[in-house]
Formats: structure tokens, sequence, C-alpha cells
């Protein structure tokens, strides 16, 4: 069986507008991952994060896990990822990126 590239796939099967709506939904929905997709994605292992935020590796994997977060919380496990966390308050098409919390 010979192989593809995806490339050459998507340039023989798709117009250029299905291409653009295709790579618009991927990246839509890399912008919603859980943590512990988040973490993968970045490619660290629950013990880089935890050395990092100066927590457990349990206490990762809990963190990974719960549903609701302290914004304390999170602010260390995004910051050990290389990241800086943002709150943000929507109200319709308005959304308000709330300092200080």
């Amino acid at each position: 069986m010979k192989t593809h590239k995806w490339d050459d796939i998507r340039r023989n099967n798709f117009t250029a507008s299905q291409i653009q709506d295709l790579d618009a939904a991927v990246e839509a929905e890399l912008l919603r991952m859980n943590l512990a997709a988040l973490r993968s994605h970045l490619r660290k292992t629950q013990a880089e994060v935890a050395r990092v935020a100066k927590m457990s590796q349990p206490e990762v994997s809990a963190t990974e896990k719960r549903a609701d977060h302290l914004v304390s919380t999170l602010r260390r496990y995004v910051k050990a990822l290389g990241g800086e966390l943002e709150v943000n308050a929507k109200f319709g098409d308005m959304k308000i990126q709330l300092k200080g919390v």
C-alpha cells in the first residue's frame, strides 16, 4: 500500500475554500482543550509541570481531573506550561478581560 502526504491529499481532494474551513475548524477545536489535553499538546509530562509549578505529580493529576478550579491554581499550572492565564467575562458579543483576578 502506498502512503500519501496529508498535504497532497488535502490539495487533491478539497477546494481552497474547504481547506480554509477545515483549518479554521481544527484551530477552533485546538482552542478548546481541557488541562490534560493542553499539557499533552505542549508535549509536557505531569512530572515536568509539577516540578515547575512546585506541586506534586498527584496534585497535577488531580488538578487535571477537577471540574472546579481556583484561579491561583490555574495560573500556576498555565505558567508551568510556559503560558499566561487570562480571565475573561462574556456578555453576549461583549468580552471583557478581568484584571486583578
